[in-house]
């Protein structure tokens, strides 16, 4: 089973890995560690991850970024009409009441959920690792930002299944970041004076604040604040606005109507801002970036700060909430880790450093990689393979959860609502909650608080429906119906049950002063009710079409992929074989194969660059391919054996000589082998021997152009006859040497039994522990 953590980033994802006693972030198909969260669409094929970005700017209208940020949202949504659309150049268009893209695939226009392109790109993580692993992969655990909500968290793991994962567990980022801190750590205190570290996270898109109890063996989040608009990406698009402006005085053009343009200037500006992190001032030179205009410009860092500074003061307020919602004081803070990218900026290190008046801050965790780090150590503790120290996680809801109803008819006092759980509630949790009815009844589950969630998001999340409720006879004629609802481990609340209990007397006999006294026993007895409940993920019919559409572009992309392949292929033996032909291969090639060879070469290079060669079948690149080799193989075959002959000879001889030695040889440990066994090792030996000087002699006298009589596979095919023939002879072991009658006792006769030696048995071999899974090292 792999164990594996994926931290789905708005800008890249990391996937960690757990093997050799730790965790590694793993590397994809071109050697970086970090995979751009970007679906291309082209004409062929989609293209995720590293080939996605290589077309962002020349496909532009049809690669969809922004995934985390998209996912689980409404095309209505005034967060993706006002906030979104400024970081995607894609054309966003309802599918299913959800946001989706409208991308050209294959020539014609489709449109397609966010959630279907999250379940693609997953599915490129799941091969990166699977390929990394050389196994297949299905249990992971993924990171989502605290802020997310139930229908968020539930779009994603519906994009999980797309992809035939299956999440173990959602664990929130800075959560996960907390838990890669806390398990390394071997000085944690006792739970009576937990250490108090506050984690800043300040991300591509998004700036999460959490404050966490550590003691042995325990983590607690205490409180949680979030800026959904406080990342790498605002700090980027004050400076595109900013250069864009001065280029439109300066040189005439408008970079905000070109999306080409805007992607270099990004670029651009994105170097600048890692130029400031460590220098007081960047120049900015973007080459041809429209109408064949090279812009430059340059900045200071003082300059920068003043662009920036209204994503700066967002900073400040979130801290504070975090910090008055676990209830400490910044005496009672132990340690302040930054973790992100942006947290290299020293402006925004200033600004957290300020919020926690003046405190220190640390940097002890990697930036980028820490909660994907964390997310694999989640998944190693849910998995079986690893054994990793114990270590209890707590985590809290970020948002108020109420339940409501119609009052019943027969109660006008009753309430219509309760708050299940509440802010800061921990994760998991149950609650059974009691109703007094007559018949059926509904309820719904949604935030208590739907100003707090991001943007327009939608506060509905469950509805649930008890059914066959029948009066059970008692004095009010109603019957007491108790639900269980949970917030599961994964964040997102679920209902579980619904049940009456019903109460029986029985007779239970008790002994008192040695008589038995009967005794009345109640017994409370569960009875289920029947149930149904829906929420906002997707029903399973949707969730199969979703999956076999995958499947099937999954495959295209493959077929694409493995033709391009073989066309390479196809056009590398032209190269190279031709290429050879008047160097290495000379001496073996007859002039008539030589000129027959070349024909065939420049015929399927000619092919190659016809419009049919250029989008050819793969099995059409394969049969050209192999009629290729029908001809070259033989050439090819006549320089290996050439290459090979003299090392493969020297192993036989070596092979000759050492058994002719041993079988010859007056050693002791070769005496109890007869003679005639001896002798027929060096028989053995003398015939290869001959059989090969004749084959030298024969190969000496061919010319090096045609076919060898004497092959590297015919040598070791002899090599191999002689040690199957002569180990077994010179490996026999030695006679038992008989032992000695004591003195003064008669030698057994003729059919008596020979008495026991008293010789010791040797002991029995020692019997194998099972020492249970390999123990990981989180040093």
């Amino acid at each position: 089973m792999a164990v594996v953590g994926i931290d789905f980033g708005a800008l890249h994802s990391k996937i960690g890995v757990a093997r050799h006693r730790g965790i590694d972030i793993i590397v994809n198909e071109v050697s970086n560690r970090q995979t751009p969260s970007l679906v291309s669409f082209g004409i062929k094929q989609r293209s995720i991850g590293e080939t996605a970005k290589t077309l962002e700017s020349s496909n532009f209208r049809n690669t969809v970024g922004s995934l985390k940020r998209l996912l689980g949202r409404t095309f209505s949504d005034p967060e993706i009409t006002e906030v979104e659309k400024k970081f995607t150049h894609v054309n966003l268009c309802d599918v299913g009441g959800t946001v989706g893209a409208k991308v050209t695939y294959l020539g014609e226009q489709r449109e397609l959920s966010i959630t279907q392109l999250v379940g693609a790109y997953l599915g490129k993580l799941r091969d990166i690792a699977a390929n990394e692993l050389k196994t297949g992969v299905t249990d992971i655990v993924i990171t989502v930002p605290g802020w997310y909500t139930d229908i968020q968290r539930r779009a994603l793991l519906d994009a999980a299944q797309i992809a035939n994962l299956n999440v173990l567990r959602l664990i929130n980022d800075t959560t996960a970041i907390a838990l890669g801190y806390g398990i390394t750590k071997h000085d944690l205190p006792e739970a009576d004076s937990p250490r108090h570290v506050v984690f800043v996270d300040v991300g591509h898109s998004s700036l999460s604040v959490a404050v966490v109890a550590f003691w042995k063996g325990n983590l607690t989040v205490k409180s949680t604040a979030y800026d959904r608009h406080v990342g790498g990406r605002d700090i980027d698009y004050a400076l595109v606005q900013h250069f864009a402006k001065e280029f439109k005085t300066k040189y005439g053009i408008d970079v905000l109507s070109s999306p080409k343009a805007m992607f270099r200037l990004a670029a651009g500006c994105d170097r600048v801002k890692k130029v400031l992190s460590a220098n007081a001032e960047s120049p900015l030179n973007v080459e041809s970036i429209m109408n064949d205009i090279d812009a430059s410009s340059k900045l200071t860092r003082e300059e920068y700060e003043q662009l920036i500074a209204p994503v700066l003061d967002r900073i400040q307020a979130p801290v504070q909430q975090a910090l008055a919602d676990s209830g400490l004081t910044l005496d009672e803070i132990d340690a302040i880790e930054l973790v992100g990218g942006c947290t290299r900026i020293p402006a925004v290190r200033a600004r957290i450093q300020a919020a926690f008046g003046g405190r220190a801050l640390s940097t002890t965790l990697n930036q980028d990689e820490a909660a994907a780090r964390g997310a694999t150590f989640a998944c190693a503790m849910l998995s079986p393979v690893f054994r990793v120290r114990d270590f209890a996680m707590h985590d809290i809801s970020p948002y108020p959860i109420k339940v409501h109803w119609e009052r019943a008819a027969e109660d006008p006092d009753e309430d219509t609502e309760l708050v299940v759980f509440q802010k800061g509630n921990p994760i998991p949790s149950t609650k059974v909650l009691s109703f007094y009815r007559k018949q059926a009844f509904d309820l719904q589950a949604s935030y208590a608080d739907p100003s707090v969630l991001p943007g327009g998001i939608n506060p509905w999340i469950a509805q649930f429906h008890c059914k066959e409720v029948d009066p059970q006879g008692t004095a009010t004629d109603v019957t007491v119906v108790k639900v269980k609802t949970r917030l599961n481990h994964h964040g997102i609340v679920s209902f579980e049950q619904a049940y009456y209990e019903e109460v029986e007397e029985k007779d239970d006999a008790m002994a008192v002063d040695g008589e038995e006294a009967p005794k009345k026993k109640r017994v409370v007895k569960k009875k289920d009710l029947p149930f149904s409940w829906g929420s906002t993920s997707l029903d399973s019919s949707k969730l199969e079409e979703y999956r076999s559409a995958e499947a099937e572009m999954h495959a295209a992309d493959k077929l694409v992929m493995d033709t391009e392949d073989r066309k390479n292929a196809l056009e590398e033996y032209v190269y190279d074989t031709r290429g050879k032909l008047d160097d290495r291969y000379a001496p073996f090639v007859q002039p008539a194969e030589k000129e027959k060879l070349l024909v065939a070469l420049q015929e399927a290079e000619d092919w190659l660059y016809t419009e049919e060669g250029e989008d050819a079948t793969k099995s059409a690149y394969v049969a050209r391919l192999d009629a290729l080799k029908v001809l070259g193989d033989p050439i090819t075959n006549r320089y290996r054996e050439s290459e090979e002959r003299s090392k493969v000879i020297s192993q036989l001889r070596e092979t000759i000589n050492k058994y002719m030695s041993e079988a010859t040889s007056s050693d002791d440990k070769y005496s109890h082998i007869e003679e005639k066994d001896k002798q027929s090792i060096v028989e053995k030996c003398a015939t290869i021997q001959q059989w090969l000087e004749d084959q030298i002699a024969r190969q000496t006298e061919r010319a090096k152009n045609v076919d060898p009589v004497l092959k590297s596979s015919e040598v070791l095919k002899k090599r191999d006859e002689i040690i199957y023939f002569a180990t077994p002879i010179l490996t026999k072991p030695k006679p038992k040497v008989p032992t000695p009658t004591p003195t003064g006792q008669d030698t057994p006769k003729s059919g008596q039994e020979t008495p026991q030696t008293n010789e010791q048995a040797p002991p029995p071999p020692a019997e194998e522990k099972d020492n249970g899974p390999p123990e990981m090292d989180v040093d």
